[in-house]
């Protein structure tokens, strides 16, 4: 087999082959699929071992001193031989990885042949094609997250140690310093945990990210941003934790951590950066500094780490490899997002290449993963096919019309922005409609309400507007997360729901909701999926006109970077972007097609959050998504193209249409006649169709089982990306 190998003495990098290693009991032996370079502490080993004898000294004084006791102890000859033997020597690289378990040695019954792991240890998660890995340094990867996001569990279990130690409470204030590898992680963690993150760091690019994956604000340790955000966020009493995330010879992350905690606040270091601590600033302030020991309990302990000797759980909580097992869970439940952090994926052959290019400063980046030849099989299997759920309507009541000259009488649940600027709006002013109750969290937005659009009431009680029998249709205009719960409690109370996307935010929401519709025989509901129902659109699909063969779509999507502090940043709580907005433009091709898709495949640019996504349908036709946040923000939102039989469909962010088609008379064009007043993009026409549907006892403008489909590829999105292959919908057996 093939390890990744390097001379300290000379600082050469080999991929050289080995021996298989033998798989001991109370182990498994572990085929690698992809293992993470740590950017920080395996760069500072390459580097070292590139130095001079007297710079490797001066790099580790530590070492010196045991070369200096050996001297006294062994004179200067045997002491010589010593360490030119050690450092004339291969040592590996690497310590986190996941892989495939290719045999399974006596004393292990928690894991079988072929079962995915992630694994952990400088001296058993190497990168090397196949490793011994003892019990405790290994954990079941959780179903759903990709063998490349698995990789990242050791040294997310170092972040998470390190957080561990700091002790965070809910709505404190924490300062990252450092926003390399752990720093990004212990980012996410805090936010995850109900902190609020201020990150410091000299590089606009990685501050830049930690703010997309839930710092405050991040800015250059030496700036007024970092020190400004800190006096707003904690009224000038400093931050509750600091942790040092940090490396390298300068002493200003220490400085900074005394100048910006609080009193008695908690000083955490995980890096290895100088710790010449300012005695007066840290005594002053009685400031607690602690360290975090690697991945957590259980580390440098032979006794759990080589013969498998767990502690009790009762006294020790959270040990290595309970720390693995935690984090990978995070991860698989979105609360913790590591692909936005894969700045680069070398191929196991190229590793060599790619230390140096790391080295060189020409590769930049936070992490960096090596594929290993049948990784791609490995994440093809954690992409299964995924079911659409089925609709059922077992006792499904016939919905009455309302009388004749009677309103509709609406609730709203949620006042927000977009209820305020783009629903409510149309519906005030639309004759047969009747705003009866709003319902928010506070009694202030409510009232604002009330007074802006003539509700009859406003209130704060869920219940009672569910349990009033005159309120006709409920509209759910609340932030994402609470869609799906909400609707399922009005489905069961018996009204028609429109909900704004998304209609669910995971399959666990959207199988709640499919079960409120069984229980109560209620399938009277609409999701937000407007611009099907946007006059210019329906317009230019009407002179398209019908076609016989497949159809090429593609979707430019120019969503352009959201501000500071927006909600929607919030992914731990509201998922990505993608899930509470993408449905939108998924619904939109589908109903251009004619027909719900049945795979879905995604990719990902690393650093950013632009999606690329291709939709397949089942008369082969496909859809190209382009999700981007990185475009001119003069560019058009929506621009959208179909072509199919010899035409050409355009649509210019719902301003200009045209349709492009040839025939026996020549080549022919249509051209929409007239500017609109404003962007249409269908909302008018979708409330006056779900308004209609209530008073008249119809069918719902969107059939539910559309609705279903279109969320299931909107979920399934996040699923391609994180198993890097595509995904089959297959509809209910």
């Amino acid at each position: 087999m093939k390890q990744v190998v390097q001379n300290y003495k000379s600082g050469e990098l080999s991929v050289l082959d080995v021996p298989v290693p033998g798989c001991k009991p109370g182990g498994v032996l572990v085929r690698s699929a992809f293992s993470l370079i740590s950017t920080g502490t395996e760069l500072m080993k390459v580097s070292e071992a590139g130095m001079s004898m007297v710079g490797k000294a001066r790099s580790r004084p530590d070492q010196v001193a045991k070369v200096m006791q050996s001297v006294a102890t062994n004179g200067l000859p045997a002491t010589y031989r010593k360490v030119m033997g050690k450092l004339d020597s291969y040592t590996p690289l690497g310590y986190s990885l996941c892989g495939v378990v290719e045999q399974v040695g006596a004393g292990v019954d928690d894991v079988k042949v072929g079962d995915l792991v992630a694994c952990a240890g400088n001296e058993h998660a190497l990168h090397a094609e196949l490793n011994w890995v003892p019990k405790n340094l290994y954990t079941p990867v959780p179903d759903g997250l990709a063998p490349q996001h698995a990789a990242f569990g050791t040294v997310g279990s170092i972040a998470l140690q390190g957080v561990r130690q700091g002790e965070p409470q809910l709505g404190e204030v924490a300062l990252v310093i450092g926003l390399g590898l752990i720093g990004q992680l212990v980012v996410q963690l805090l936010t995850a945990a109900g902190v609020r993150v201020v990150g410091a760091d000299p590089d606009p690019v990685r501050c830049e990210l930690a703010e997309r994956l839930g710092a405050v604000a991040c800015g250059d340790p030496g700036s007024a941003v970092v020190e400004t955000a800190v006096a707003e966020l904690t009224d000038g009493h400093g931050v509750d934790q600091v942790y040092l995330a940090a490396g390298g010879g300068s002493n200003q992350p220490v400085e900074l951590a005394a100048q910006l905690s609080r009193d008695r606040g908690r000083v955490v270091d995980i890096g290895k950066c100088r710790l010449d601590l300012p005695w007066n600033a840290y005594y002053e302030k009685e400031l607690d500094v602690r360290f975090s020991r690697s991945y957590g309990p259980g580390r440098y302990d032979p006794e759990y780490e080589l013969a498998g000797r767990d502690y009790p759980i009762g006294y020790v909580r959270w040990t290595e490899r309970r720390n693995l097992a935690c984090f990978l869970d995070l991860a698989a439940r979105g609360r913790v997002d590591v692909a936005p952090l894969i700045s680069h994926i070398a191929d196991f052959d190229d590793a060599v290449e790619t230390y140096q290019c790391l080295k060189e400063g020409e590769l930049k980046a936070v992490a960096v993963l090596f594929r290993y030849p049948g990784a791609e099989a490995g994440q093809a299997a954690q992409a299964p096919t995924r079911a659409v759920p089925e609709v059922r309507r077992p006792g499904r009541a016939t919905a009455p019309a309302r009388p004749a000259g009677t309103p509709v009488r609406l609730a709203f649940v949620g006042a927000g922005n977009y209820a305020t600027s783009m629903l409510l709006p149309h519906l005030a002013q639309r004759e047969g409609v009747a705003l009866s109750t709003v319902v928010t969290t506070t009694a202030l937005s409510a009232a604002n309400a009330q007074r802006k659009f003539g509700f009859d009431r406003a209130t704060t009680d869920l219940d009672a507007v569910l349990g009033d029998d005159s309120i006709d249709a409920v509209f759910v205009v609340t932030r994402h997360s609470s869609h799906a719960a909400l609707t399922e409690r009005a489905l069961l109370a018996g009204k028609p729901v429109f909900v704004e996307k998304p209609l669910a935010l995971t399959e666990d929401e959207l199988a709640r909701v499919l079960a409120a519709v069984e229980e109560s025989g209620n399938d009277r509901l609409q999701v937000g999926f407007n611009r099907r129902f946007a006059p210019l659109l329906r317009e230019a699909r009407s002179h398209f006109g019908a076609r016989s063969g497949p159809a090429s779509l593609r979707y430019l999507v120019n969503a352009g970077r959201l501000q500071h502090g927006s909600w929607y940043l919030q992914q731990g709580t509201e998922g990505s972007r993608f899930a509470g907005e993408g449905g939108h433009f998924i619904d939109t091709a589908s109903w251009l097609l004619g027909a719900d898709p049945v795979s879905v495949y995604a990719v990902a640019p690393a650093g950013n959050e632009d999606l690329q996504i291709v939709l397949g349908y089942p008369d082969g036709s496909t859809a190209t998504l382009s999700y981007v946040t990185t475009g001119a923000p003069g560019f058009p939102k929506e621009t959208l193209d179909l072509v199919a039989d010899g035409k050409v469909l355009e649509l210019d962010d719902f301003v200009r249409a045209s349709v492009h088609f040839s025939g026996t008379a020549g080549r022919k064009r249509w051209v929409s006649s007239r500017l609109p007043k404003a962007r249409d993009k269908g909302q008018s026409a979708e409330l006056a169709s779900f308004v209609k549907a209530v008073r008249t006892g119809g069918p719902m403008p969107v059939p539910l089982e559309s609705l279903v489909a279109t969320t299931a590829a909107t979920l399934a999105v996040q699923a391609a990306l994180s198993g890097g292959a595509p995904v089959t919908l297959a509809g209910p057996k």
